[in-house]
């Protein structure tokens, strides 16, 4: 059955003429979609084209060749595919530029962890966390926070041992084993 016949046929809802045009223009169809995008990609192109053809099948206005208007019908729907591909990359890469924390598991545990660790910190005693922040957060030396405090150089290294110890139990779940 030529093309003209085979459109004819088509839009009066001839099953028979569907699937002679299937089997005679599916395979070549798909070899011109799969220079554009995937094997995958071209099968599902040709398939949907096809699908479309004969729901559309009474609506279908054809005024070239046959042939003609089902390689221009793949050509389209390849570069609209190549165009939503290329615009998902252009977001996907948008998103990694602009929020490239996420790319870091650890970030979402910085804020947790620092949390965590001033928790830890207000648990101490007294007169460790002092001596501590005192140590780590304003950087004194244990002779000049002895001498701050009135108490001797021993007494300060025992504090901050004491609340490294403390701060090392209470943070024991976010340590390397």
């Amino acid at each position: 059955m030529d093309d003209p016949a085979l459109l004819a046929k088509l839009q009066e809802g001839d099953a028979f003429a569907f699937k002679q045009l299937f089997i005679k223009y599916y395979s070549p169809l798909s070899e011109y979609a799969s220079c554009f995008v995937s094997d995958a990609s071209a099968e599902e192109i040709v398939q949907g084209l096809m699908a479309d053809m004969w729901e559309n099948r009474q609506l279908l206005f054809v005024e070239t060749s046959l042939k003609s208007y089902l390689f221009t019908a793949v050509r389209h729907r390849c570069i609209n595919l190549i165009k939503k591909q290329q615009y998902h990359k252009r977001v996907e890469d948008a998103i990694y530029e602009e929020e490239e924390p996420f790319h870091d598991p650890d970030y979402y545990l910085v804020d947790e962890l620092a949390e965590q660790i001033q928790k830890a910190i207000d648990m101490l005693p007294d007169t460790y966390r002092s001596t501590f922040q005192l140590s780590r957060f304003e950087h004194l030396t244990n002779v000049q926070i002895a001498k701050k405090l009135g108490v001797s150089i021993k007494t300060i290294e025992y504090r901050i041992s004491q609340a490294l110890k403390h701060l090392h139990h209470a943070l024991r779940h976010y340590l390397l084993p």
